[in-house]
């Protein structure tokens, strides 16, 4: 059997190189005499093929498969045509290059869609690039909830969350020409530096300008007859520092990838990079000047040179000093201070090292007026970047040993996982003996600052509330079944939920997360850790972690935010003090599960949502692990109202001496305690875990 997916179209200004023919897939069966007879005449079929669509129109696609059921797939599928429809109207597409569209009234059912078209590229043909986009990706990826499709002159894309502002770069397709530009190393050396240099300007420029569309292009002589020609180009919704992180990003693959080659392309859903030896854009004025100039003209240009020479001269070499100053400060590079089995390309791919200097200017020298927490890693400040942008500076302590391994298993994790409802990691710091974590700035700081403070309590409606435990629950499912790394978090708790101006959730702290390979579902530890109240039995008695552990954990967060409580208070029940969860569990049996509600919202909840989420959170907290729900089934049970829901069977863990010591001890010492233990098979206290 023989597949071949070839894209044929117009050659897209300027005609492509070989290596834009398609994607070209070889199965080749039989043997024998017929066998090679068959074989022989598939290759001459496939030579005449390429040799044809050398100059076909590029087009590649990536599709997300609904893995998940938490999706009304005909209700999406039916908002994702009208999203398709309002992209491609005639008015819209006439006067934007670049438009972000919604339809529907309910998530995960609304649909969002987003196109971006070549700068140079003319209203009509952008639309009908578009409107055949939106032809070849339904064809393409049909049952996938999120897909995104390039082409020579468009990008169409789509998904079931809103992509507005976000950087994507999960999925970067580096694409090249198959020809080298040369023979010769040299030849390839002087055209890699010469192309390296045109492609990073050009990303400074694009994210630097200040202009409603993010995107800038150049051409350059790499020999005295041949010219090297570049476009970048950002979602214009991006912010500066975004679109230059992208595009940054991009040149490195692009030159891991393509240098050398006659051409060579690097795609990501937020930017795009593009570099060939002949002109493919369709600027009017972007025609290079010819050979033979006039000798007075080069007369002037060798008296205006001369000097700028000895100056250019001058600055390499107080560039060079400064260098070399810069190298001895430099303490370690990121790459030396991972171990050798730690998978360092994530790193290299998707974050970007800053300087000290940076962030100790944006922190005004780590000043206690920016500091906005503190925790068991070490400090949070508060910075401002250059450009602008607020950022959360997480400053380890240089004492902590324990912080040093969650220092790098959070870069490494965070650098691969983009989602709505999880803290975005932008960069990290290496220097001086400092360990360093950048974060998007969350002004509203932690859950657990409004949750459990009796005046900000009223700022949490019922509304908020459902909405959290819901973000909460969608950030938990893309780490379990939908990114791709499969994650359990291990320290799920209130206090590493934080809260952006709107109050939508965005889980953190990853130190103690772990990545599982494969068809892997659990695995276990002899060092236990997390937080005391929100681990489940099976890892807190045995060491055994999986993503039902997680479940539990978010269990005892979603009573606690229905309660107003944390897990660690106690309850008055039937002449005795008991703890959230067997509260929860004894109103439940005694069929009055809505006083566990919190009075300040007893007269604005909804009680229908009040008892699901109860119901669910039970349902998670259960001992037994094997019937604790998945974390697809809670979000399906959080947003459909038509799924009957299980009755909890299986009584969650309550620890009998636990609560008789409970008993016997001052709350608030108690509280402090818990605080700053995690638990121990053997009942001692191993290590320190402040909220963070």
């Amino acid at each position: 059997m023989v597949v071949v997916d070839v894209v044929a179209g117009g050659n897209g200004g300027g005609g492509l190189g070989a290596a834009e023919v398609g994607t070209v897939v070889v199965l080749v069966s039989g043997g024998g005499v017929g066998g090679a007879i068959e074989n022989t005449m598939f290759l001459f079929f496939l030579f005449v093929l390429i040799s044809t669509v050398i100059g076909a129109e590029y087009q590649t696609h990536k599709c997300i498969l609904n893995t998940t059921k938490n999706t009304n797939m005909t209700t999406y599928y039916s908002n994702l045509i009208q999203v398709f429809h309002s992209l491609a109207s005639d008015d819209i597409v006439h006067d934007n290059q670049f438009l972000n569209k919604s339809f529907g009234n309910h998530e995960p059912d609304i649909a969002y869609g987003s196109y971006l078209c070549r700068a140079d590229i003319v209203p009509n043909d952008c639309r009908n690039c578009l409107l055949e986009a939106g032809k070849d990706i339904k064809k393409t990826c049909t049952n996938s909830k999120a897909a995104v499709l390039w082409k020579d002159e468009c990008m169409l894309r789509y998904s079931n969350y809103s992509m507005v502002s976000i950087m994507d770069t999960t999925t970067s397709l580096p694409v090249c020409n198959m020809f080298n530009i040369s023979n010769m190393v040299s030849e390839q050396t002087r055209f890699t530096e010469v192309a390296r240099d045109l492609m990073r300007q050009l990303a400074t420029k694009a994210s630097n300008e200040q202009r409603l569309q993010k995107y800038a292009f150049n051409q350059v002589r790499y020999n005295e007859t041949e010219m090297v020609y570049g476009y970048v180009e950002c979602t214009p919704d991006l912010s500066d520092f975004d679109c230059g992180r992208c595009l940054q990003l991009s040149v490195d693959s692009l030159g891991r990838s393509c240098f050398g080659r006659e051409g060579g392309r690097v795609l990501t859903p937020s930017c795009n990079i593009r570099f060939e030896t002949y002109m493919f854009l369709r600027f009017p004025n972007s025609k290079v000047d010819t050979p033979g100039k006039k000798k007075n003209s080069t007369k002037i240009i060798v008296v205006v040179v001369a000097p700028v020479g000895v100056l250019v001269v001058i600055l390499v070499i107080l560039g060079l000093y400064r260098l070399l100053v810069m190298k001895k400060r430099r303490s370690v590079t990121f790459i030396e201070f991972l171990d050798e089995n730690d998978n360092s390309d994530i790193i290299s791919e998707q974050s970007i090292q800053y300087e000290f200097g940076i962030i100790e200017a944006a922190t005004n020298k780590f000043s206690i007026n920016n500091k906005i927490g503190e925790g068991g890693f070490g400090g949070v400040y508060k910075g401002v970047l250059s450009n602008g942008q607020e950022i959360a500076v997480k400053r380890l302590s240089k004492g902590s040993g324990q912080g040093t391994s969650e220092f790098k298993n959070e870069v490494v994790l965070l650098a691969k996982l983009q989602h709505r409802n999880l803290v975005r990691l932008l960069g990290f710091c290496l220097e001086a003996g400092e360990k360093i974590l950048i974060y998007e700035y969350v002004p509203n700081q932690s859950l657990d600052y409004f949750l459990f403070d009796p005046t900000k309590q009223a700022l949490l409606d019922w509304s908020t509330r459902y909405k959290i435990i819901g973000g909460i629950a969608r950030g938990m499912l893309y780490l379990h079944e939908d990114s791709r790394l499969r994650i359990i978090h291990r320290d799920l708790k209130a206090s590493n939920i934080l809260l952006d101006k709107d109050m939508n959730p965005k889980i953190s702290d990853f130190g103690t997360a772990r990545i599982f390979g494969g068809n892997q579902t659990e695995a276990m530890t002899n060092r236990i850790v997390g937080t005391f109240g929100y681990m489940s039995p099976e890892y807190a008695m045995q060491g055994n972690f999986s993503v039902k552990s997680d479940v539990f954990s978010l269990g005892v967060l979603f009573l606690e935010i229905i309660s107003g409580r944390r897990n660690t208070g106690l309850f008055d029940f039937d002449s005795g003090y008991v703890d959230l969860l067997r509260y929860a569990w004894n109103n439940w049996n005694k069929g009055e599960p809505l006083t566990l509600l919190d009075p300040k919202l007893v007269h604005s909840s909804s009680n229908n949502e009040v008892l699901r989420c109860i119901n669910i959170a039970l349902l998670c907290v259960q001992e037994d692990p094997e019937v604790r729900p998945s974390m697809a089934s809670v979000v399906l049970m959080l947003n459909s109202d038509s799924v009957i829901l299980p009755l909890p069977e299986n009584p969650p863990f309550i620890s009998q001496s636990r609560v008789r010591r409970l008993a016997s001890i001052d709350l608030e010492s108690y509280k402090s305690q818990c605080k700053s233990t995690v638990w121990d098979p053997d009942g001692l206290p191993i290590t320190d875990v402040y909220p963070r």
